[in-house]
């Protein structure tokens, strides 16, 4: 093999040299490395300790988990981030999934860059300017759509903020803010599917439902399963949309209704850092087990 290779070299060629090519790689890999360490790893692996140690240092060791088992706030925020995050990823999977298809199907070229800078433009709002942004739409006294807030029996801004009310306005604020993102994401991996595939189908009888279906929603799996882990790990941090609504409501909407607003309270009012850091340590935990779930479900690391 060598013999063909050194063979088919023109006479007086050098070799390419990819050393030139490697230290490139290394200057765009080493920043992101850095920064990872500095403000990724390191404070996990601090937070580690602080979850084990007391406030004098000293190991103690499930100590501090027992301690936030045994609050009583924890396991009512552990449900509501909990029926949020399934509001929310069952949003995202069908509802981001369908209007990349269907924006994806539309012909007509100016009309599909329209939809899909319409989709994106709400993503381009910072998220605490989408709550406050939401704290109008929400108010039957001043929201643009009042008409359905009193058709739906809310005369009050208290009474739509009621806690019984929040996993699905939290999901939808979320949904507002980060589906248009994924549809854009979603549309270009539609486009990397060959079309004479989808041609071929047509050919053989298939309607744009079946399409869908049995092409494009197999071939999408492996960018829902990313979708699923990047929202996984934003949703169980839920903080700045009901922080802001306590804010908003003279505490209608607890100042402990997420995991980490408890982890807030616990490190700022307490003064007990060591038990936000359990609470934080919990929900890394947590975030990397239902990631796991989206990976082998998902066949995210499968070669094609």
């Amino acid at each position: 093999m060598t013999i063909v290779r050194e063979a088919a070299r023109p006479v007086g060629a050098r070799p390419r040299s990819t050393s030139g090519h490697h230290a490139m790689s290394y200057g765009f890999v080493v920043p992101y490395t850095v920064l990872a360490a500095v403000f990724g790893v390191f404070p996990a692996l601090y937070a580690v300790f602080l979850a084990f140690t007391d406030g004098e240092g000293g190991f103690a060791g499930a100590g501090n988990f027992a301690k936030v088992f045994g609050d009583f706030r924890f396991l009512p925020a552990v449900g509501h981030v909990a029926t949020f995050l399934l509001a929310w990823l069952v949003a995202l999977v069908v509802l981001v999934t369908s209007l990349a298809i269907v924006v994806h199907a539309i012909r007509v070229r100016w009309l599909s860059r329209a939809l899909r800078l319409v989709f994106y433009l709400p993503g381009a709002v910072a998220g605490a300017s989408s709550v406050l942004l939401w704290l109008f739409v929400l108010d039957p006294t001043a929201s643009p759509v009042a008409g359905l807030l009193r058709l739906a029996g809310f005369t009050s801004f208290n009474q739509v903020i009621a806690p019984g009310n929040l996993p699905p306005i939290f999901a939808v604020i979320a949904f507002w803010t980060g589906a248009g993102g994924w549809i854009v994401i979603m549309y270009g991996a539609l486009n990397n599917i060959s079309p004479d595939m989808i041609e071929a189908a047509r050919i053989d009888g298939a309607s744009a439902i079946q399409i869908a279906w049995r092409i494009q929603l197999p071939l999408l799996r492996k960018w829902i399963s990313y979708m699923g882990i990047m929202s996984l790990a934003a949703g169980t941090q839920l903080f700045v949309e009901p922080q802001l609504l306590s804010q908003a409501s003279n505490a209608v909407v607890p100042n402990d209704y997420s995991l980490n607003q408890l982890a807030y309270l616990y490190a700022f009012q307490q003064n007990d850092f060591n038990a936000a850091a359990a609470v934080a340590l919990l929900l890394l935990i947590i975030a990397l087990a239902l990631s796991a779930v989206f990976v082998t479900r998902g066949g995210l690391f499968e070669r094609d």
